[in-house]
C-alpha cells in the first residue's frame, strides 16, 4: 500500500494544475481553458470538451460537496476504494482514464501523437516540453503515434498496481521530472 500511496501523491500533485497545494474547481477551470486554447477549439467543440473535462473532474477527482480536496482527503478516498474492493477500484480507474483520454484524443483517431501528449500535460500545469517529450518516448511510439489503449493501460497500472517490481511508465515519467 505504501508504494501505491507514493504514486497517488504524485498523481495528486499532477492534478493541482495551479500548484496551490489543493485540488479545486480552479484547477478544473485552468485545465479546461488551457486544453481548449492549446487545441484552438472554438464554439460547440470547445464547449463540449470543457463539459466532458468537467464531468471527468467531478466524477473521479472532486467528488466532495465543497469541490475542494486536500492531499490527505485524496489519499484517504483512493485508499478506501482500493481497500474495499480492488477489482472494483481497478474497474473505476479504467473508466476514469478511458474517459479522460477519450477527451484528450480530440481528433478521435484512437492514438496520441507527441503534440497531443504535450498539450495534455500542459493543460494539467506541466510546461516543460523537453521532459514531457522524454516521457512520450517511454511509450515507444510507432510512426509517432501511441495507441490510446496503451496510454490508458499505463495510467491504470500507475494508480492501481502495488507491485513495485513491475515496469510503470507513468511512474518513470514522474520520476524524470514531468
Amino acid at each position: 500500500m505504501d508504494f501505491l500511496t507514493q504514486k497517488w501523491k504524485m498523481w495528486y500533485k499532477s492534478l493541482d494544475v495551479n500548484h496551490d497545494g489543493k485540488i479545486s474547481l480552479e484547477d478544473v477551470e485552468e485545465s479546461r481553458n488551457k486544453f481548449t486554447e492549446l487545441h484552438h477549439l472554438l464554439g460547440d467543440k470547445a464547449d463540449s470538451v470543457k463539459a466532458d473535462m468537467k464531468n471527468w473532474w467531478t466524477t473521479y477527482i472532486l467528488t466532495t460537496p465543497d469541490q475542494e480536496i486536500s492531499e490527505e482527503q485524496f489519499l484517504s478516498y483512493l485508499g478506501g476504494l482500493y481497500n474495499t474492493d480492488k477489482v472494483a477500484f481497478k474497474d473505476r480507474m479504467q473508466k476514469c482514464f478511458d474517459l479522460m483520454f477519450d477527451v484528450i484524443d480530440t481528433n478521435k483517431d484512437r492514438s496520441i501523437e507527441l503534440s497531443e501528449f504535450i498539450f495534455a500535460w500542459k493543460a494539467f500545469g506541466h510546461e516543460n516540453e523537453e521532459l514531457v517529450s522524454k516521457a512520450f518516448k517511454l511509450f515507444n511510439a510507432e510512426n509517432g503515434l501511441v495507441p490510446l489503449r496503451d496510454i490508458v493501460s499505463a495510467w491504470v497500472t500507475f494508480v492501481t498496481d502495488d507491485d513495485s517490481s513491475k515496469r510503470d511508465i507513468v511512474l518513470e515519467a514522474f520520476k524524470s521530472g514531468v
